[in-house]
């Protein structure tokens, strides 16, 4: 199965070829169509609806792939199928354009997104930002707006993309489907920041970064790693927090939090009621069950990703970035920025 795509369509048609089967079509005669391949044909479309039906059937084989016929390089339908349901990602192309400097984090869910937007608006000057550069503009025309953040400095026009994932794998996976995108649909941004948790060591959250990269050719440079013009920049998460009533087990963005409400004074404000749950329970308090007394305690009656954004926004300036140094992360969240030392 050959999908095709593009403006330059033309180039890769033959015997087998439909073009552009979608016209005047509802889903269910979709869905009729693609039943009926046999997995030999070569379609020719610019409908994603249709794109998301095949892919879904014959993502199995590798030999099935998408063609984006204005470079003449291609996806697996495997990879397309990742592109589309974890990142949404457009895959008919278009993105060519003028270029404004550009950097994208992944982390890994909606709170530790929350909390690396604040941290890029508060110390860095960025605000939230309603247009894309053209190298975002998969963004712009696909994404939810609730499942992203996308942020922009307008003094010297810098964009940056903060895109949650699904763990530490789902970090991982999509470092790697991104530059697969770059490279098939010819657009770049400038910087890749990679935020996973240090789950047992930091030379494994590392190696899984390398083994992702294996499949480019890549190289080390001082902020982390490079792929043709685009630096890759990880970000570890691991700064064990110690406390009697509470349970800690490995290194997450909770943990971050918990360090920054101890330096504001909010832990002691909420230690009475740990030692209450902690005797009622009988056990220690998780962390995220204590990020929730401590939402309760501060009188944020929104969700915990509400409460990430707003407590990193309010937080003392000298203590955030004292945290953010101390868990070894300050350097890398400049370069990201661009931002001089």
């Amino acid at each position: 199965m050959k999908l095709i795509t593009g403006n330059c369509f033309e180039v890769f048609t033959d015997e087998n070829s439909i073009l552009f089967p979608e016209y005047r079509k509802n889903r269910d005669e979709l869905g009729r169509f693609v039943g009926s391949l046999r997995g030999d044909e070569t379609v020719i479309t610019s409908s994603l609806e249709l794109i998301d039906l095949i892919v879904a059937r014959f993502k199995r084989d590798e030999e099935n792939v998408l063609i984006y016929s204005d470079t003449g390089r291609s996806l697996t339908l495997k990879e397309v199928y990742e592109l589309r349901k974890y990142l949404d990602f457009d895959v008919r192309g278009g993105f060519l354009g003028e270029n404004a400097r550009t950097s994208v984090i992944f982390v890994e869910g909606k709170t530790d997104a929350k909390f690396f937007k604040a941290v890029f608006k508060k110390l860095f000057e960025f605000k939230e930002s309603r247009e894309a550069p053209y190298s975002l503009r998969f963004i712009e025309r696909v994404f939810e707006r609730d499942n992203f953040d996308l942020l922009r400095r307008s003094e010297d026009n810098l964009y940056l993309a903060v895109i949650p994932s699904e763990g530490n794998s789902g970090v991982i996976r999509n470092l790697g489907n991104f530059l697969r995108a770059m490279y098939v649909f010819d657009f770049t941004v400038e910087r890749l920041g990679v935020a996973i948790d240090i789950d047992e060591s930091r030379e494994e959250a590392i190696a899984s970064i390398r083994e992702k990269l294996s499949g480019f050719n890549y190289r080390k440079i001082p902020a982390g790693y490079s792929v043709g013009e685009t630096e890759i920049v990880p970000l570890m998460i691991g700064l064990p927090f110690e406390d009697e009533l509470i349970a800690w087990k490995k290194p997450t963005v909770e943990d971050l939090m918990l360090h920054l409400i101890e330096r504001e004074g909010l832990l002691e404000k909420v230690r009475p009621g740990l030692r209450a749950f902690n005797e009622s329970l009988g056990r220690k308090l998780k962390p995220k069950e204590v990020m929730y007394l401590a939402l309760s305690a501060y009188g944020h009656w929104g969700n915990l990703e509400g409460f990430y954004e707003l407590f990193v926004m309010r937080s003392r300036f000298r203590n955030l970035k004292a945290l953010l140094r101390e868990a070894g992360l300050m350097e890398g969240l400049r370069h990201l920025a661009f931002a001089e030392r």
